[in-house]
């Protein structure tokens, strides 16, 4: 005999005392029973991966959400592995659905394959269950400023909005992930979209280092420029339109081109 009510799986990236991931928490009550397991340590940029070296503890702490003390679980591993450790060993049944976040700034264009948040939920869609990834835009002070002078209430809405609708409808088949991303002035009358995500880079890389490559260095980043943004994308959307941008993602990651005369093209002598 299976739960009696709704089973949601809740991790993210940001590791177990986020601000964002406590937000989601509460906002997701309303739907279900919100299981908790998400990275003992904050483990941003680490996408779908696996820490061989992780020691997979799992510490049982408690938090009050919504006036209500909570058993959560912190995992010593990644966002992926959180979500595995959660389905395998500390949910009683299946969930129904697995969110991931919400995450402290925007995962938007390609960067989504380093995103530890897309990543979990990734990781939640290999194992058969749907996968929700929130984030939250955030201006570029902010990133080395204090997670908790953040609003997420706007995030917190949209996180039950679209988990109410993965729960009661029935995704198309290559459909596995939605990719979320609140921009930063949103509130719950902000409109939303669904659009691809841009092929494009969204933080563009350079190096920080003092001295010779012997010396210590470090890959720091910018945001894309506003002038280099095209239209009819996840990075437009965001930061252009000021909308919500609901990405629908597949695990399959095969191109999409034609495979036959993809071969041929191969197979050709010219």
């Amino acid at each position: 005999m299976g739960p009696s009510k709704t089973q949601i799986l809740l991790s993210n990236d940001d590791g177990i005392d986020s601000p964002g991931l406590w937000a989601a928490a509460e906002a997701l009550s309303e739907l279900g029973y919100v299981t908790v397991a998400a990275p003992r340590d904050h483990m941003s940029a680490t996408g779908r991966g696996y820490q061989k070296n992780s020691d997979g503890m799992i510490t049982k702490k408690k938090l009050t959400v919504n006036g209500q003390e909570w058993d959560v679980y912190a995992v010593g591993g990644s966002p992926s592995q959180s979500v595995a450790h959660g389905v395998l060993e500390i949910v009683s049944y299946k969930p129904d659905l697995v969110v991931t976040g919400i995450n402290f700034g925007e995962n938007l264009g390609t960067d989504v394959t380093w995103s530890g948040t897309v990543g979990a939920a990734i990781e939640a869609a290999t194992l058969g269950i749907p996968g929700l990834a929130m984030s939250q835009q955030i201006i570029y002070e902010n990133w080395d400023g204090d997670p908790m002078s953040i609003d997420f209430s706007p995030s917190a809405y949209f996180t039950k909005y679209f988990a109410k609708l993965m729960l009661e409808k029935q995704l198309p088949e290559d459909v596995h992930v939605l990719n979320v991303v609140v921009p930063v002035e949103a509130n719950p009358e902000t409109t939303w979209k669904v659009t691809p995500l841009s092929d494009l880079r969204y933080f563009r890389p350079y190096v920080e280092r003092e001295g010779g490559i012997e010396e210590k260095g470090r890959i720091r980043s910018r945001k894309i420029e506003t002038k280099d943004i095209i239209p009819g994308n996840d990075i437009h959307t965001v930061r252009v339109e000021g909308k919500v941008s609901v990405t629908p993602l597949s695990v399959n990651l095969t191109s999409r081109t034609d495979l036959s005369k993809f071969e041929a093209l191969l197979r050709s002598e010219k």
